[in-house]
């Protein structure tokens, strides 16, 4: 597995946990203090990195009412697009002052671009990487405007074939990127657990042999807890503050102290992996004493053969194996042995 070259996406990923990155998205409902609100609940629980999106309408789409711009089914059915990004858009001039205050809060803070003067805009607020959405990743252009930063990627790929992700990486690498990271993802609102393939996870990591992730829009545990077992090491998930009701994406995000019970799972699971080799606990090993192994059940004078009636195969574990047990069979016995006593091999 290539190692990360970028000191702070490198250090996050030797915590031997699993990172999870907090997706404030639109659930601030257009209030900079409700934005404020949601990286204080990022940090409170646990949450490893807070997540912002930089867009505004006219980066994304176009002003018109032709059925092309309408939404037609999903959570979002009714809205126009120039409407859906007008309600969910964090407005660029919040971007400064977000960044700061998630500083200020010591989490990590990053977003994602969606067209080159939010690139631009990142860049003089020294973002420290860049995510390239689901919908944008086969935008070539944008790719290489975040190449040229040089700064480690993660991209997600939802929608996407095996050919194009290949394309898309090979373009971010071509143009100075190093550190890429895959986030497998379903782009369904909220996704369905039968959307999901979780055996792409281990496809995608040794096909690109680079680290995945998830990008998960589920509305359960069980979807990233799987992913953390089948090899990913980040989990993206959309955040909204305790007990909050409205906004657009808060049917699939996890809701104030849900956030830490999230981290928690995934932690747990990623604990129950274990090493990357063959290993039993020392507590487990303490249990050794519970096996069979042999005996002496009859008391056994000195010249005298083993047999199965003074010979047993029985718990606990203190004896010789039982592996040995048809060897010894026939056997004469060194001295006298008294019943109850564990079998060595210097009793031959």
């Amino acid at each position: 597995m290539k190692k990360i070259k970028n000191k702070k996406l490198r250090n996050l990923f030797t915590k031997n946990t699993p990172i999870l990155v907090a997706e404030i998205s639109a659930n601030h409902n257009g209030s900079l203090v409700k934005a404020k609100k949601l990286i204080d609940c990022a940090k409170e629980n646990g949450a490893d990195i807070v997540k912002l999106q930089t867009y505004t309408p006219e980066t994304m789409t176009i002003k018109s009412n032709k059925k092309d711009f309408k939404i037609q089914k999903g959570l979002w059915k009714g809205n126009s697009l120039w409407d859906l990004y007008s309600k969910a858009q964090t407005p660029f001039v919040w971007q400064k002052t977000l960044f700061n205050y998630a500083k200020k809060k010591k989490i990590l803070c990053f977003s994602t671009p969606f067209d080159e003067t939010a690139v631009k805009l990142l860049e003089k607020l020294h973002c420290p990487f860049y995510k390239i959405s689901s919908f944008e990743m086969t935008d070539i252009p944008l790719i290489k405007e975040i190449a040229k930063t040089k700064k480690p990627l993660i991209i997600s790929t939802g929608l996407a074939s095996l050919k194009e992700i290949e394309y898309s990486i090979g373009c971010a690498k071509k143009y100075g990127i190093q550190d890429i990271i895959i986030l497998y993802c379903v782009s369904s609102y909220p996704a369905k657990i039968e959307d999901f393939n979780l055996n792409n996870i281990p496809i995608l990591k040794k096909k690109f042999n680079c680290k995945v992730g998830l990008s998960d829009h589920s509305k359960n545990t069980k979807v990233a807890e799987a992913s953390i077992a089948l090899g990913a090491e980040l989990i993206e998930k959309h955040i909204g503050l305790q007990d909050q009701k409205d906004g657009l994406d808060i049917e699939f995000s996890l809701r104030g102290k849900e956030i830490k019970r999230f981290k928690e799972s995934i932690v747990e699971t990623y604990n129950l992996l274990g090493k990357n080799h063959f290993h039993r606990s020392k507590k487990e090993s303490e249990n050794l004493k519970f096996r069979r192994s042999i005996y002496v059940v009859k008391n056994v004078k000195k010249g005298e053969k083993f047999n199965k009636d003074n010979l047993r195969r029985i718990r606990p574990g203190f004896g010789l194996e039982p592996r040995y047990y048809e060897k010894i069979i026939g056997k004469k016995s060194k001295k006298n042995i008294n019943q109850g006593t564990p079998f060595k091999i210097n009793f031959i």
